[in-house]
């Protein structure tokens, strides 16, 4: 769908991770920088299963 909904506790996106700041430049970011949001997202998704469920990361 191509929709991001942002969770207020994080601040990422539900569905793809990345903050506003980081989908409002993705089409213009360098693939370095690509690449370095990248690299954040698992770390990023265990943080946000420990805040939903309550477990520690």
């Amino acid at each position: 769908m191509n929709v991001c909904r942002m969770d207020a506790k994080t601040g990422w996106c539900e569905g793809c991770l990345r903050t506003l700041e980081e989908i409002a430049g993705w089409s213009t970011m360098a693939d370095e920088d690509k690449r370095r949001v990248w690299a954040l997202l698992p770390a990023r998704r265990t943080q946000a299963q420990a805040l939903t469920t309550g477990k520690p990361a």
